[in-house]
């Protein structure tokens, strides 16, 4: 039940349970041993749990045992002790009592300071590259001051505990004095330095005021198309794999975020970024010059911003697979549908959604830009194979993912085959979310990976190798702390102090910025396969290396019915995919695109033999032509590249969406003014309510 995540977080949670019960009995006998040992150990295991953000703490304040509660619960039985220890009618007991009231009052007024600095510094949009010169927003409070607040104040009490009980333990009160009055005290001096930080001065604008500074950056900056995006945290690599594209065209881009979770998990880029949680908010936001507004996923919030009229609605997705996520019948509430290839628009006709053939437009796929082209052969001395299955799904069709029947079979028969090869594991970054089963699997091939990764540290064959290459090994480590160094310095990570509303207003477009951080990724992924051997499995989890990097880096992927797989096609690499729903291969490979060139596993991963040979011999392939075939009807064609593809789609329904507020405008103005408009009204009548 407390879904504890690891064997010390079980423990010190079973320390937390049974510590309580022992401080209660050892007040009761009475032992001032057996009591201070049990409440250090409940002080011990209460920060640890805090420290691993445990469910279990969470879960204790669903029953009415949160962290309040049990500080107080705690101090109750220290009077209990004092009490059972015969100093019921010592001055000593009255004055203690007195000051844990007085302390446990302070935290009322320090508990509603905290929450409404935190509520005033709460601004209605979270930015980035925005200017908000116009907005006055101080400098946010020192961290320490509102980092884990609640926790820092009641740990206070333990200076009373430490005098209590010297004075019970040796009979001299006036360390108990000493102790209650030092956390009157340091509580007073917390709530003191506070206070500076609730005048108008140190707090934020009201939220429309802000709405109205932003409304005006959106006057000045005239965003053309917009980037749409709603989602969970662990769905950023959605939005992040569009951010080079909308860098990248022409016009004025600008991303539009729904929920802030997101935007800690937002790559690098220089696009203007607004995050707007409140529908209202949104609805009312100056976008009348926005022209074209793409959106990555189907998901419910995106009607707030497909009611708007004046600007084209596209669905660009986040990947193209055989999946039905591709072909979803909400699809057609899109002006246009934008695929990679003619695959994509096969796709829609053959599902017969309501999507028509004329709204679909086939763009490539600009983000595969960075994926290297095979050579034909290996390229370190042994093989690399990545093994990268996508995750359960929302359903549990067992077509979903190859994790649950065929993973572990897969990942054993890689690291077991004749000839050495490199197995690399990446995860989807949404495996075990919805199922333990497939969260217990996951666990399980990791250790798998690792278990055979640990055996090849101690075979003398490649421990050889290792101490030949230790010198470049170490080389790059040094390479990758200095890259992240450098990284953490520029994103801020590295920054004492600050908060969401500093973050936004010091927040400012940098091109150049922007070009170093590209260049110290690709210089840190660079290091990061140069950092271990060449012979050495790896698990990768996180958005680095990136899942592109993992494709350069091997010979050959196993996969699933995913995007995954029609991404790696663009390498031209040999691929297998697991036939997990066990529909024989004749009918799998008819009903899914992607696979017509690939390997096909069943359950069992028997047929991975022809991916090895293929991998490991480039005579020995004999997919390779249909690998051509199959990525320019998938993908497109080469040229024009991607990027110009996609740009010129994006200018294209830029025109259209302006004739259409053109036409409009004429219609609504007569005949007799229509001569005297210009573009800088169209749109602006229909935006708003």
């Amino acid at each position: 039940m407390a879904r504890v995540g690891s064997g010390s977080e079980l423990a010190a949670a079973l320390l937390l349970m049974l510590g309580f019960p022992c401080v209660m009995l050892a007040a009761i006998i009475p032992s001032l041993w057996f009591f201070a040992v049990a409440v250090a150990v409940t002080y011990a295991a209460d920060q640890f749990l805090h420290q691993r953000s445990s469910y279990l703490i969470n879960r204790l304040a669903k029953v009415r045992a949160g962290l309040s509660i049990r500080f107080l619960v705690r101090q109750l039985l220290l009077v209990l002790l004092l009490a059972r220890m015969g100093f019921a009618e010592e001055p000593v007991f009255y004055v203690t009592v007195a000051c844990l009231l007085g302390f446990y009052g302070l935290q009322a007024p320090h508990g509603a300071m905290v929450t409404l600095i935190r509520l005033r510094r709460k601004l209605p949009v979270v930015t980035r590259n925005v200017d908000l010169s116009r907005v006055r927003i101080p400098d946010a409070p020192p961290r320490p001051l509102l980092d884990r607040s609640a926790e820092k104040m009641l740990h206070l009490d333990v200076f009373s505990f430490i005098g209590v009980l010297i004075a019970v333990g040796i009979d001299r009160t006036v360390f108990a004095y000493a102790g209650l009055g030092l956390t009157l005290l340091l509580a007073v001096v917390y709530l003191a330095l506070l206070v500076p930080h609730l005048r108008p001065g140190r707090l934020v604008p009201p939220p429309d005021k802000v709405l109205a500074g932003v409304d005006a950056w959106l006057r000045e900056y005239k965003p053309t198309v917009m980037l749409y995006f709603s989602g969970s945290r662990e769905s950023a690599y959605q939005v992040n794999m569009w951010l080079d594209t909308m860098a990248k065209i022409d016009g004025r881009p600008l991303i539009v975020l729904r929920e802030r979770n997101i935007v800690p998990q937002l790559g690098a880029t220089s696009v203007p970024v607004i995050c707007v949680p409140g529908g209202v908010h949104l609805m009312n936001l100056d976008l009348s010059t926005v022209r074209v507004a793409l959106y990555a996923a189907n998901v419910g919030k995106n009607i707030h911003m497909l009611r708007v009229p004046t600007m084209k609605h596209v669905f660009i997705g986040h990947g193209d697979s055989d999946k039905l996520a591709s072909v979803n019948p909400y699809s057609k509430v899109y002006d246009e549908v934008w695929t990679a290839g003619r695959a994509g628009r096969d796709r829609y006709a053959l599902a017969d959604v309501g999507v028509r053939s004329e709204d679909i437009v086939e763009v490539g796929r600009p983000q595969l830009a960075p994926i290297r082209s095979w050579t034909g052969g290996p390229q370190k001395p042994i093989p690399t194979v990545l093994y990268a299955p996508t995750w359960e799904g929302w359903d549990d069709n067992p077509g979903n993912t190859s994790l649950l029947l065929a993973g572990e079979n897969i990942v054993e028969r890689l690291l077991n085959a004749e000839q050495p090869i490199r197995v690399v594991y990446k995860p989807h970054p949404f495996t075990g979310t919805r199922s333990a089963q497939a969260k217990a699997v996951d666990a399980r091939i990791r250790a798998l990976v690792e278990a055979a990764a640990a055996a090849r540290a101690v075979d003398p064959r490649w421990m050889a190798e290792a101490e030949a290459d230790a010198a470049d090994h170490a080389a790059a480590r040094l390479v990758l702390q200095r890259v992240e160094a450098r990284m953490a310095e520029l994103s801020g990570v590295s920054k004492a102090g600050g908060d969401e509303a500093e973050e936004a207003r010091d927040s400012v477009a940098d091109p150049a910025r922007e070009a170093e951080i590209m260049k110290l990724k690709d210089e840190w992924n660079a290091a990061y396969w140069r950092s271990f051997g060449w012979w050495e499995h790896r698990v990768i989890t996180g958005p680095e290396p990136r899942l592109y990097d993992c494709f350069n880096e091997s010979d050959g992927m196993v996969s699933d019915i995913s995007s995954v797989v029609s991404d790696y096609i663009a390498s031209g690499k040999p691929y297998a995919v697991t036939d997990s729903a066990g529909l024989g291969e004749a009918e799998f490979r008819r009903q899914n695109t992607a696979v017509r060139a690939a390997v096909i596993l069943s359950n069992s991963a028997a047929e991975l033999d022809e991916l090895l040979a293929a991998v490991s011999d480039g005579a020995a392939d004999t997919r390779a032509e249909a690998r051509r075939e199959l990525k320019e009807y998938l993908l497109g064609p080469d040229e024009p590249t991607s990027l110009q593809q996609f740009d010129a789609a994006v200018q294209a329904l830029a025109a259209k969406a302006e004739a259409r507020n053109l036409g409009l405008q004429q219609r609504l103005a007569g005949p007799e003014q229509a001569p005297g408009l210009d573009d800088s009204t169209v749109g602006d009548t229909t935006v708003g309510g």
